[in-house]
């Protein structure tokens, strides 16, 4: 039996879209048929996956976003849903950390951290949220009640891993809001779940895993051995499926095992 996802008719905010997981999310999307609006900060590097997504026949629009300031969050929705119509599904993505001891954190690596992981996160799935509880309630206009946000946690919120506490309680954050919202929001037919990737091999810390204590991690995962953006595709598209009315509040570990 085979099993087809078309999200022809669709668009999706794709926030930190510039690298690493999100571009991954953002051409997975694109492919599936969905119109993608790209967010970030990195306007060039946005500019380029636009490039290649319609080169492979997809569509796809690019905002400017930082997620630490609201204006620039409402700004960015308005203008993601004036260029490319009502946003069906959210891909809650960006997320940034620090690498210290608790004791050596400071008040500007802690803000750092949750004013984009955990702040962000939150108003990001609020301006959104606003404008598809409205469309669901009739009181905006849209072909498609309802939608579909996915907040990119990480195992890290499932499990507390030694140099990174500040962002392992920032993602433990981050799948609770998911339940808070997914109570609130599912009797609008809105889903909100949670992906909470593993170790994944990305641009930003592809160099570590050639390293000795890159290798030594590696040697005490389960199956000894990291992810691949590419790994989470299918959990991905569960999830943002029409058909995936019935998942609301999931929290999906895709870890290989490493949070047993």
């Amino acid at each position: 039996m085979s099993y087809c996802i078309d999200l022809s008719g669709r668009v999706a905010l794709v926030t930190g879209a510039s690298s690493g997981l999100g571009t991954q999310f953002a051409k997975t999307l694109a492919a599936a048929g969905c119109g993608v609006v790209l967010a970030g900060r990195r306007i060039e590097r946005l500019k380029t996956l636009r490039a290649e997504i319609e080169a492979s026949g997809g569509d796809a629009h690019v905002v400017t976003v930082d997620v630490t300031d609201l204006h620039s969050i409402r700004a960015a929705v308005a203008h993601a849903e004036t260029e490319m119509g009502t946003l069906d599904i959210l891909i809650n993505n960006s997320g940034v950390s620090t690498t210290q001891k608790i004791t050596d954190v400071t008040e500007d690596d802690y803000d750092y951290v949750f004013d984009t992981n955990t702040k962000g996160a939150f108003f990001v799935a609020q301006e959104v949220g606003k404008r598809m509880l409205a469309r669901a309630k009739g009181s905006a206009p849209g072909t498609f009640t309802g939608g579909r946000i996915v907040n990119i946690a990480s195992m890290a919120g499932l499990r507390v891993l030694s140099q990174i506490g500040v962002y392992c309680m920032s993602k433990a954050a981050v799948i609770h809001m998911t339940k808070a919202m997914a109570l609130e929001w599912g009797r609008y037919g809105i889903n909100v779940n949670a992906i909470c990737p593993g170790y994944i091999d990305t641009e930003i810390n592809h160099h570590h895993w050639q390293t000795d204590q890159g290798k030594r991690l590696i040697d005490t995962l389960p199956r000894k051995r990291v992810g691949q953006p590419q790994d989470l595709d299918s959990t991905l598209m569960m999830l943002v499926a029409n058909e995936s009315h019935f998942i609301n509040g999931a929290v999906i570990q895709a870890d290989d095992g490493f949070a047993v």
